[in-house]
C-alpha cells in the first residue's frame, strides 16, 4: 500500500534513477566518474533491495528476538555477554537469519553459493 502517495512508487523512482545511471551514464564516463557511477549503481540497488525486502525482514527479526527474551540487537548483545540467553540452536538460528536478511539486502550474489 502506498497511501497517501501515488506511483510512481519510491521503489520505482530508485529504480528509474538506477537504470539511468546503468544504462546512459555508465557508458558514456571513464575512469574515477566510471567508478563512482558503478558505486552509485550498487547503492541505489540495495536500496531497492531493502526497500522491497526490508519490512518483511525486521517483522521476522523482532519476532526471532522476541523468542530469545530481547527487544533489540543491542538487548541481545548485552544479553550475550551477561550469558542470559544460552548459546545454543536458537541463538544460532536467530545470528544466521540476520546475517542472511543483510546480504539478501547488501550483496546476495554471496547466497548465490547455496
Amino acid at each position: 500500500m502506498n497511501a497517501p502517495h501515488d506511483v510512481p512508487t519510491a521503489a520505482d523512482l530508485v529504480a528509474a534513477v538506477r537504470d539511468f545511471l546503468q544504462t546512459d551514464v555508465l557508458p558514456a564516463v571513464e575512469g574515477r566518474v566510471r567508478y563512482h557511477t558503478r558505486v552509485a549503481i550498487n547503492v541505489l540497488a540495495m536500496v531497492e533491495r531493502e526497500i522491497e525486502l526490508g519490512g518483511e525482514q525486521a517483522e521476522r527479526h523482532a519476532a526471532s528476538l522476541a523468542e530469545l527474551g530481547v527487544a533489540d540487537d543491542a538487548e541481545l548483545a548485552a544479553a550475550v555477554r551477561e550469558g542470559r540467553v544460552a548459546d545454543d540452536d536458537a541463538l544460532v538460528r536467530v545470528l544466521e537469519q540476520a546475517v542472511r536478511a543483510k546480504l539478501e539486502v547488501a550483496n546476495p550474489g554471496y547466497l548465490a553459493g547455496e
